[in-house]
């Protein structure tokens, strides 16, 4: 697919930039070679490297992650120069903002409601944390290498989402941002983006146009009227439109999946095979609700150039197959992805769990899907229970509130339902029935807590883990879990440590090299066990979530701070694939940045990282940390 740096410079005159002519002459500079002068060429030449930066393909970056996920460093910069240019400058007037609607929404209730100080500088950083999620997500989408979209595509819709808010249903329209809103940037429709950028290319490319009016006329679309035929001008009118409007229009296309159509389960599967033309599958998603990013013909394409790809359709009025419900992306031999239309995140609706799974079996690479598959099932039968006003018993709780692990299903994010069904419950009394406890077990304050108790849920109090013995604790129940571990140290010096992790095939990053190879990492000749507490910044309560106060509230809990050989024995006596960061004595790295070992997954593999930890840095409610727990008189200082 062209690049079409055409587009960019009619639109933005993007030619003429500063970063772009900076590129220019970068590119030069590194290559001895003269970048052609034309604007065409120039926005190529940025484009390029915009993609050998953000993208990475050819993996030579150094990583960084970012709520626990691993990006070039290159990404994660640029990340911080947007969080630091839209976002964190207008904390105040975000949190004046945020407060004057629940002010107002209060008063519609009959409640007086008014912020202080520390009311309002904590609103304000819940409202900076919702908005960077809300970018965090765009900004992880768009950045995939894995997703179909071309470079200068990704560079458009990401300039454009800086400037609008979420989507006003009253007026039909985005809303623009400016500097302190608290409203959120767009939910990303796939499916929508996917529409945009088939528009904007037929309009560029007289070829794609064609195969776009042949592909309407097919058989799959014989009916459309005659006012939704793509035309040379709807395209041309379409490239002219700001990108929310655009955006506006492809959400209005997508159509809709009525309540009775989810009820229907019987239908038929038809696979579109690899490297062939796109315009049935194409032409069948049409129109009918889905969020698939399938839908957008130049998507096809390149789906299909990756793989067979199958479509399960459910009957409609007329008793044909043509409603799309479960879709299966083959990546060269084995299953790719399976996608369903419950949600915009692309779950699997509960009455097409079997359906799919049945197809599965039949394909080479199911294995990966059977847990999801098996907890998609259970969820729908807890669903169908919960609905009927029916008792779930122990192991269905357990299961729901993800006690023993997290429920695995096909979409992007969690099931919705997850939470749907947990609101409804009486986690007070679901306590006591997962644990086999009595009320009086289960304490929720410091004063509630007597020689019977072996559950808390509430918040942490000094010296709260050498109170309480108990594996059980939460600040809130189920997603405040407090967790511990136990671990063996000492005994094993850098290099024996080292080769271990290369036995187990352990990747040591470039930034945690760094750090063993200070000669401020030491190790214990003599060995000994090592408790180790899990919790997460949101846990401690603290006011700017610093690296000090993380550190300073941990001390006042009866934690201390983990031995630097810590992060070592943990990855290699543990293979949790959450993100962790070791509460340590920082480590300079090769720059003098001051570090801590992190633990991580990427793929299939179980890495050791580390992370910037200057004593300023601020850490965000999601991230876990592990400290040593010790007793008091062990004196070991944080």
């Amino acid at each position: 697919m062209s690049e079409n740096p055409n587009f960019l410079k009619n639109k933005y005159n993007l030619h003429t930039s500063e970063e772009v002519l900076n590129a220019k002459k970068r590119t030069e500079s590194q290559t001895g070679e003269k970048v052609k002068g034309d604007p065409e060429s120039m926005i190529q030449n940025y484009l390029d490297r915009l993609e050998g930066l953000v993208l990475d393909p050819d993996k030579k970056q150094s990583k960084k992650t970012v709520n626990a996920e691993s990006r070039p460093r290159a990404l994660s910069l640029l990340r911080e120069m947007v969080m630091d240019k839209y976002v964190r400058p207008h904390k105040e007037k975000m949190a004046e903002n945020a407060a004057r609607v629940e002010e107002r929404a209060a008063r519609t209730l009959g409640i007086e409601a008014q912020y202080g100080q520390e009311e309002l500088a904590e609103r304000g950083e819940i409202a900076v944390t919702d908005v960077e999620k809300s970018l965090d997500g765009w900004i992880s989408y768009l950045s995939d290498a894995n997703e179909p979209y071309p470079t200068w595509f990704r560079y458009y819709a990401f300039r454009n989402i800086l400037d609008m808010g979420d989507y006003d249903k009253d007026k039909g329209e985005f809303t623009k941002r400016s500097p302190g809103t608290v409203r959120l940037f767009p939910d990303i429709d796939r499916g929508a983006l996917a529409y945009v950028q088939q528009m904007i290319e037929a309009d560029k490319n007289p070829e794609i146009l064609e195969k776009l009016r042949k592909a309407q006329k097919s058989a799959a679309l014989e009916n459309i009227p005659e006012d939704q035929l793509i035309t040379k001008e709807k395209v041309a009118n379409f490239a002219k439109l700001s990108f929310a409007k655009q955006y506006t229009e492809a959400i209005k296309q997508s159509g809709e999946i009525t309540p009775e159509m989810r009820e229907e389960t019987r239908g038929e599967w038809k696979k579109y095979q690899k490297d062939t033309d796109p315009t049935a599958l194409w032409a069948s998603l049409q129109n009918k609700g889905t969020a698939w990013c399938t839908k957008g013909f130049g998507t096809a394409q390149t789906q299909l150039k990756g793989g067979d790809f199958y479509v399960y359709y459910t009957f409609d009025k007329q008793g044909k197959p043509t409603i799309p419900r479960i879709a299966i992306r083959m990546q060269g031999k084995d299953i790719g992805e399976v996608r369903g239309v419950s949600d915009n995140d692309q779950n699997l609706e509960g009455n097409m769990v079997d359906i799919a799974q049945k197809k599965m079996n039949e394909l080479p690479g199911a294995e990966k899907y059977i847990k999801k598959s098996a907890d998609m099932k259970l969820l729908t039968q807890i669903d169908k229970k919960t609905k009927n006003n029916e008792e779930l018993n122990k192991d269905e709780l357990t299961f729901l509130y993800e006690i023993d692990r997290p429920i695995q299903g096909f979409g992007y994010d969690d099931d919705p339902r997850i939470k749907e069904i947990r609101d409804t419950r009486n986690k007070d009394r679901d306590i006591l029935i997962i644990f086999d406890y009595e009320p009086n077990q289960v304490a929720h304050n410091q004063k509630e807590i007597n020689e019977n108790t072996k559950a808390y849920v509430g918040e942490l109090f000094p010296n709260i883990f050498q109170v309480l013995q108990t594996e059980h604790i939460y600040t809130e129940f189920p997603e405040g879990k407090i967790r511990r571990y136990n671990i063996e140290i000492g005994g094993k010096n850098k290099d024996e440590l080292e080769e271990e992790m290369k036995k187990q095939n352990i990747v040591i990053s470039d930034w945690a090299q760094d750090v063993f190879n200070s000669p401020d990492f030491t190790t214990s000749k003599t060995k000994q066990n090592e408790t180790l507490i899990r919790l997460k910044v949101a846990d401690l309560k603290t006011k700017n979530q610093t690296t000090d106060e993380i550190f300073a509230k941990a001390k006042e809990l009866g934690l201390e701070l983990c031995p630097p050989e810590t992060g070592p024995n943990f990855r290699l006596q543990n293979q949790t694939r959450e993100y962790i960061v070791i509460g340590m004595k920082q480590i300079a790295d090769s720059v003098r940045h001051p570090r801590v070992f992190t633990l991580r997954n990427s793929g299939d593999a179980l890495w050791l990282d580390s992370n910037d930890a200057r004593p300023d840095f601020r850490w965000y409610d999601y991230y876990g940390f592990v400290f040593s727990l010790r007793p008091p008189e062990a004196g070991r200082q944080v």
